[in-house]
């Protein structure tokens, strides 16, 4: 071995955690960058080979460790450490987007808080066992998150039965997963300790994620939102055209939470939405108006407005509800699922005024 190759394998040895915390930030900016559509045939088949390399990198890698005795790491536990991180970042990385685009950050915080705990956990987890159970767990996270979009898609449908399919069906992989662990690494994971921490990591995610969603803290993927807004006037024309006219937006009115809305009493404003939703997949979904309370701060709902969606638009299946009776001070139109999963929300102040603003007309064909 030349004396430049074992100084490079010396230094990785010493810095073999950062290295593989690189390859994990890596994968995920990557995917981040890259992925497009959540039922483009590419994207998916991308994240099933992400899939695939990381239960692959996790059976190989600990095979190794088993076989091998005391003595410098093989040159093969470089290549399957990094692409076990690269693959675990990808995936960080896809579900991050893909969820972050079907609702709004306040339902698309857990996903960042996964990727803090990977990160820390990375660097935390030294010990064999511990880093095992680490690589299971995270690689059940992944397997369910992925079943949670992937499984509406394959039957046409989204619901809670939906759900707890997308479960079944992710604990089913794992077992074979396991399985193949077993078989071809030879772990029998030996002590109850072990058995116990394993199961229980196993179970925690599973009730996490399912309290997740049926607290509406999952985002209502697939769907997402693609484009949404008040208008002052809306009109669709016969060939599926909508013209839309509202107030014209200042460059730092862009940076505003809420939007102003300048409005006179007893004229209609208009809740436009785009929502994408994979083709065949047909659903409802709803706009809920609703003002705040100005003595309890509360949101208050005025009106639940159904509506149906139909699916395969690149843009967003385009439909809207109409208002007239408001009252000034901040309003909020959330769009989201029948049972109360959040799709996107527009805010907005309404600012009563008497004479018409100008507006600012736009067609989305």
């Amino acid at each position: 071995m030349s004396v430049k190759i074992k100084h490079l394998k010396n230094w990785y040895e010493s810095h073999e955690r950062q290295v593989s915390t690189l390859s994990l930030l890596a994968g995920f900016v990557f995917d981040s960058l890259t992925l497009q559509r959540i039922d483009a045939l590419r994207d998916n088949l991308w994240l099933v080979i992400n899939l695939l390399a990381v239960g692959l990198s996790i059976i190989l890698l600990h095979r190794q460790e088993n076989a091998r005795r005391e003595g410098a790491l093989g040159g093969r536990h470089f290549w399957l450490v990094n692409i076990l991180q690269f693959g675990l970042g990808n995936i960080l990385g896809g579900f991050f987007v893909l969820y972050f685009r079907s609702g709004t950050l306040a339902v698309s915080w857990p996903f960042l808080l996964i990727l803090l705990v990977a990160l820390v956990a990375n660097e935390l987890f030294q010990k064999r066992y511990a880093r095992l159970v680490f690589q299971i767990s995270f690689f059940y996270l992944a397997l369910f998150s992925f079943a949670i979009f992937m499984v509406p898609i394959l039957v046409h449908r989204i619901g809670p039965e939906v759900f707890l399919l997308s479960g079944v069906i992710s604990l089913v992989v794992l077992w074979l997963f396991i399985q193949a662990l077993k078989r071809f690494t030879k772990e029998k994971f030996r002590g109850a300790a072990s058995l116990q921490t394993l199961v229980g990591a196993i179970v925690t995610i599973f009730l996490t994620l399912n309290l997740l969603y049926f607290t509406n803290l999952i985002p209502p993927i697939p769907l997402s939102l693609k484009e949404a807004g008040i208008y002052h006037s809306l009109v669709r024309s016969a060939n599926g055209d909508y013209t839309l006219g509202g107030e014209k937006k200042g460059v730092l009115e862009f940076l505003h939470f809420r939007n102003n809305v300048h409005w006179i009493n007893g004229k209609t404003l208009y809740a436009y939405s785009a929502v994408y939703s994979p083709g065949s997949l047909n659903t409802t979904i709803v706009h809920e108006w609703q003002y705040q309370d100005q003595e309890t701060k509360k949101w208050v709902t005025t009106t639940r407005v159904p509506l149906r969606l139909s699916g395969g638009r690149a843009n967003g299946f385009r439909t809207y509800s109409a208002k007239s009776s408001l009252t000034p001070g901040p309003w909020r139109v959330n769009v989201s699922t029948p049972r109360g999963q959040l799709i996107g929300r527009i805010n907005f102040v309404v600012i009563p005024t008497a004479t018409e603003s100008p507006l600012v007309t736009t067609v989305k064909d």
